[in-house]
């Protein structure tokens, strides 16, 4: 699989969009980041997190107490599968109220802390999702139609299964066809063909350990009578 670097910039008080272009199950054999004694002089939060891949996150907090202005902060970052190399990725100083912000673009699930002086943050894990698409050959099938269903995932996971899952009466999804991804020039390609015979909403996922699960967009199926 290819390795990409993060990218990660940094704000005193507000995020600054990059240039870069959701619920994460973790297998329990996983191995997850250490998380030291949480201190509660100094927090750290991301929002969105999960992100997807491409995407980006802001990753913020504040310095509590007397003092707190303009002390220099350092973004620690330790990729999964954690505890091989922790990194400073960012540095930035607080505002006038203490507060911090970093914006970046985690390539995969990647624990992060904040560290100011002796004051550490807890370990805050931001996960990643895969990037999921999926394509109809058509939207509109006769009953009984065979439709190929066709897309990628993104980065590059091949070998790795693909689930298409079509939502039930109750609103769940339940998958009906596994295929695998294959490689492609970019990222990795999976195709599958499904006789469809009504009405029906689909969507495709997949997961890996150094990835949170990825979901494409539903895609409805009207079939005409």
């Amino acid at each position: 699989m290819r390795r990409v670097v993060p990218a990660i910039v940094a704000t005193a008080a507000a995020a600054v969009a990059l240039p870069v272009i959701a619920q994460a199950d973790h297998k329990p054999d996983h191995k997850r980041p250490p998380s030291p004694p949480a201190k509660a002089d100094l927090t750290i939060a991301a929002q969105p997190n999960p992100t997807v891949f491409r995407g980006a996150t802001v990753i913020s907090g504040r310095l509590k107490g007397p003092n707190n202005a303009g002390k220099p902060v350092v973004l620690r970052a330790d990729e999964f599968p954690y505890g091989t190399g922790v990194r400073d990725v960012a540095t930035t100083t607080t505002n006038a109220k203490g507060a911090y912000t970093f914006t970046g673009a985690p390539v995969r699930n990647t624990s992060y802390q904040a560290v100011i002086g002796t004051a550490v943050s807890q370990a805050l894990l931001v996960k990643v999702r895969i990037r999921m698409s999926l394509r109809v050959s058509d939207a509109t099938p006769r009953v009984g139609q065979i439709v190929r269903f066709r897309g990628r995932a993104c980065p590059a996971h091949d070998g790795r299964r693909v689930r298409i899952q079509r939502r039930t009466a109750a609103g769940a999804y339940r998958t009906v066809r596994r295929t695998k991804l294959r490689a492609a020039t970019r990222c990795s390609v999976y195709s599958r063909r499904l006789r469809v015979y009504r009405d029906g909403t689909y969507r495709v996922t997949s997961d890996d350990a150094d990835h949170a699960r990825g979901f494409s967009r539903a895609r409805f199926l009207n079939t005409p009578r």
